[in-house]
């Protein structure tokens, strides 16, 4: 072969071997967005005749299915029965806004293959099940409806879960929408009107908004402490009415801008109860920037949470940043100046005291069945973090039951059950508290017992305004949604 020739057959040989790389590039690597592209107007009509999978929770009920139209059934239609209440877990899949919640995470086990693409004729060749399996989430209905009903028209979200497992028992996040003004060819102006709303009702709070924490935050000040040796629930601490920053004109004071109970001192236990932010902010400077923050970390601050939708991670500002700040580290210790939560935090701190300083992979799908209802898959717990000592837990765990025995968080005790807990009330500049309480429940639960830990957010004080209180505005939704888990007051 002379020279020419081979020169002719290299080219065409690269040729080739630019238009395979460009095929797998396009079908293989980018492939799959091009598919769920919600602009992809194939896809869409295609989506818009297959089956898609039953969702239902935890106690079976019913919260996205398909139906098959009347007139064609080869086309279905994905509806919703439960409206908004499940609007932000389960999510939705329409033709004009693409999916969100479990129905885009889990959309792979949710869609059908009884069709003419490629899968589906390859799985109904070999004899395989091409119609779409189902899940089954790990949300009780009716602790759902409680947390949604007790949050009512105000702004926030209620958080709920195993702290022994991870499962979500309840998430909760107002103001909401309904999914099913999103399916039809016709749903372009309502999709806008949600987009354009300043309330954010398409806003998760629970996973994807983050506010300054408060005095829930003074769980994870206390943790650091009780692991530094710092101080014990007995440790005394002055008990002045205003708190003085040093290098700076800055102060911090109390709720009620008295000190802190009678007398000139005062034990931890007394200031974790009464939530006084004086005697946290000398907590803090004395636990130092290094131990909070990296405590907090431990905790889950500054990571990514391994959760099914898509969620924020909580954040404290690296221990760096207060080298030259020492009044910014007894702000921070108070939940205050620039660190953030989202309930679903909140949510697993409690659940670490709860469970011995352990916090579990948070998920919502408990198991995925197929179109016969036989389970193909099923969660397993799964530990995430150690976020603090047993020791410390069971420190923290006394705390936080004086807090609602016979502090702040009297209002979300349940007749019969030792509940622990913490509330918040987070200083907004400009604007109303936010109101929080993160605790669990009960106290004395054994290997054998339901457990459950709760965060609860109203936002910019709910309907009591600049007056609000975690004690007076969270905490009494959370007592609802304990009694409704324990069934106190119930037949």
């Amino acid at each position: 072969m002379n020279r020419p020739i081979r020169q002719l057959a290299g080219a065409v040989f690269a040729s080739f071997a630019v238009l395979v790389a460009a095929v797998t590039y396009h079908q293989v690597i980018v492939g799959p967005e091009y598919r769920d592209d919600p602009r992809n107007v194939r896809v869409a009509t295609s989506q818009a005749g297959r089956e898609r999978g039953t969702i239902i929770t935890a106690d079976g009920v019913v919260v996205a299915e398909s139906e098959a139209d009347p007139d064609d059934p080869q086309v279905f239609r994905r509806s919703y029965p439960e409206g908004s209440l499940y609007g932000h877990t389960v999510g939705y899949t329409t033709l004009l806004f693409g999916s969100k919640g479990v129905e885009s995470t889990n959309s792979d086990d949710l869609v059908s293959y009884r069709d003419a693409t490629i899968s589906g004729v390859l799985g109904a060749l070999v004899g395989g099940d091409v119609r779409p399996r189902g899940l089954r989430l790990t949300i009780e209905h009716e602790l759902q409806a409680v947390a949604h009903e007790a949050l009512g028209n105000q702004r926030g979200a209620v958080v709920a879960l195993d702290p022994a497992t991870g499962a979500i028992l309840a998430m909760v996040s107002t103001p909401d929408f309904d999914p099913n003004t999103l399916t039809g060819l016709d749903a372009g102006p309502t999709g806008t009107a949600l987009e354009d709303d300043t309330s954010q009702p398409l806003l998760n709070r629970a996973t994807a908004a983050s506010y300054a924490p408060g005095s829930t935050f003074k769980v994870i000040t206390t943790a650091a402490a009780l692991e530094a040796g710092v101080a014990s629930a007995g440790t005394p601490f002055p008990n002045p009415v205003e708190l003085e920053l040093p290098g700076s004109t800055a102060t911090i004071s109390n709720f009620d801008g008295q000190a802190c109970g009678p007398g000139t001192e005062v034990p931890l236990s007394v200031a974790f109860t009464r939530s006084c932010n004086t005697v946290f902010g000398m907590l803090g400077m004395e636990v130092g920037a290094e131990q909070l923050v990296g405590t907090a970390e431990s905790f889950g601050f500054n990571a990514e949470v391994p959760l099914e939708i898509p969620s924020i991670p909580a954040t404290i500002p690296a221990a760096e940043t207060f080298e030259f700040d020492v009044p910014g580290v007894a702000q921070t210790a108070i939940g205050q100046r620039d660190v953030l939560a989202t309930p679903l935090q909140m949510a697993m701190t409690a659940a670490a005291v709860a469970n011995g300083g352990e916090i579990m992979v948070p998920y919502l799908v408990q198991e995925v069945f197929n179109s016969e209802g036989v389970v193909e898959e099923s969660t397993e717990p799964l530990l995430w973090l150690q976020a603090t000592s047993p020791a410390a837990a069971t420190a923290l765990s006394g705390l936080m039951e004086n807090v609602v025995t016979s502090g702040t968080g009297r209002r979300a005790s349940v007749p019969g059950i030792r509940i622990g807990g913490k509330t918040g009330t987070a200083e907004v500049p400009g604007g109303a508290p936010h109101a929080w309480f993160a605790g669990f429940g009960p106290v004395d639960a054994g290997p054998e017992d339901p457990q459950i830990a709760i965060a609860v957010l109203v936002e910019s004080g709910g309907d009591a305004g600049e007056a609000a209180t975690g004690g007076t505005v969270a905490a009494p939704i959370a007592q609802l949604v304990f009694a409704e888990f324990f069934g106190v007051g119930q037949e």
